[in-house]
């Protein structure tokens, strides 16, 4: 992401404002140190740079711009009629979705107790 965005010549904190996000929450991702970091964030700032990538010059561009674009498209969110999260494409597991969408409907005080009791049984099981 971080080639990307200095291929892109822009700061962290534009991607940040384009993405809905802290410029923390970039730097975190950028420097890989993102490990409780939602996917949400994850996906919203991939989607900012894909929006700038597609206000470059194509030919301008190096071949990250095709793999942004790929990855785009894989990983677009599914919205219901209402706009609301549904799922992700690319969690193919039924189950997985469906966690997915139980933690997004928790508040968010109890999602941090959800994360560490499925740490614990993780953790238990292997």
């Amino acid at each position: 992401m971080r080639r990307i965005r200095e291929a892109l010549g822009v700061s962290q904190e534009q991607v940040a404002r384009l993405a809905g996000v802290s410029q923390g929450a970039v730097s975190r991702l950028e420097g890989g140190r993102a490990l409780l970091t939602p996917l949400i964030v994850v996906l919203k700032i991939t989607l900012a740079l894909k929006r700038a990538v597609e206000e470059k010059d194509a030919a301008s561009m190096s071949p990250e711009r095709n793999i942004l674009r790929a990855t785009h498209e894989r990983i677009q969110p599914n919205l219901d009629e209402k706009g609301e999260f549904r799922s992700f494409p690319v969690l193919a597991d039924p189950q997985l979705e469906e966690l997915v969408r139980l933690f997004h409907a928790m508040p968010s005080r109890q999602k941090t107790l959800l994360v560490d009791v499925l740490s614990a049984v993780a953790a238990a099981l292997s």
